[in-house]
């Protein structure tokens, strides 16, 4: 009888490495000679945005790194990974940045940079480790993707790629133009399902930034309305008008597919999954009052409640 791994997989950590260090002492995991967290039993499944915001950057990519070394980890790509690509990664004809550094760009951005500044090399290796991270995994009875498991998108990508689920050159440089499916594709699957709302409608996101779209939960058959179907934190709901959706926000995910596990959506409150076979593991870690998540998978189907651990934020 062939064994099935079990898994921890853990939510976005942006930087906070005295948390995920005490979340991973809470799952059991302890380091072995050459530095990197292992278990007897079980691996982490990272769900990707490990770098901007918290303190820690430059440690995150260390633990991370050595643990994927080791074979005790395994990880995909978030939509801060890849928007540090693009930042570090001019276009074809060099005259620009695939990612602008705007003054927007850069504020976001800044804690990053600032942690790699004055180690060029560094920051090179930083970013060619981002590009061996994969867009989504999946494995027995299990898939990970940092924001939307969209079929159609993946699918796409697959063929353009002959089936490979990694950020290639040629996908990097084409996503980064709006006028192309692959940067649809990146947008739905690393940054998640967006609708725009009513014309002259709009709420400011938890950075400040004035937004006219919503991420909205793509699987949820019973929203109609804007405020319903919006997927964020839970103070900015009242700011989202109630209005019936326009237009098409859904995305099959079918009840009898294999559980997927999300990043990426600052939940707040007591973790649970988002219905039997879909679970979202951000709780907003980066943020006073967040914590750090993991959910522990033992090959089951439908997905509960008792299977999360979490560790407050421990960053000043």
């Amino acid at each position: 009888m062939t064994h099935r791994q079990s898994y921890d997989l853990i939510g976005d950590i942006h930087g906070c490495n005295l948390t995920l260090l005490k979340l991973l002492t809470d799952l059991g995991y302890s380091q072995d000679a050459d530095g990197a967290y292992q278990h007897a039993e079980r691996k982490v499944i990272f769900l990707g945005d490990f770098i901007d915001r918290g303190p820690g950057q430059r440690e995150i990519i260390s633990i991370v790194k050595r643990m994927v070394s080791a074979g005790s980890a395994l990880t995909v790509m978030g939509n801060h990974e890849y928007n540090a690509i693009a930042y570090a990664t001019r276009t074809i004809d060099g005259s620009d940045f695939l990612r602008p550094h705007s003054q927007r760009n850069f504020k976001q951005h800044k804690v990053f940079l600032d942690a790699y500044e004055g180690d060029e090399s560094a920051y090179k290796v930083a970013i060619e480790w981002f590009k061996t991270l994969p867009l989504w995994l999946e494995l027995a009875d299990i898939k990970i993707i940092h924001a939307c498991w969209d079929n159609n998108e993946i699918d796409n990508i697959k063929k353009m790629q002959n089936g490979s689920a990694y950020l290639t050159d040629e996908l990097l440089q084409a996503s980064c133009q709006k006028n192309n499916w692959q940067y649809n594709a990146i947008e739905t699957i690393l940054k998640g399902k967006e609708v725009t709302l009513p014309e002259g409608q709009s709420f400011r996101d938890k950075d400040g930034n004035i937004r006219h779209e919503i991420r909205i939960c793509w699987w949820d058959q019973n929203a109609k309305t804007y405020q319903e179907a919006f997927m964020g934190p839970e103070h900015a709901r009242t700011h989202i008008p109630d209005d019936d959706i326009i237009g098409d926000h859904l995305i099959g995910y079918s009840h009898d597919e294999p559980p997927v596990f999300l990043g990426h959506y600052w939940l707040e409150g007591v973790p649970e999954p988002l219905s039997d076979n879909i679970a979202c593991i951000d709780y907003s870690v980066a943020k006073p009052g967040g914590k750090l998540v993991a959910y522990r998978w033992d090959g089951e189907n439908v997905l509960h409640k008792g299977k999360y651990v979490s560790v407050e934020r421990l960053e000043p």
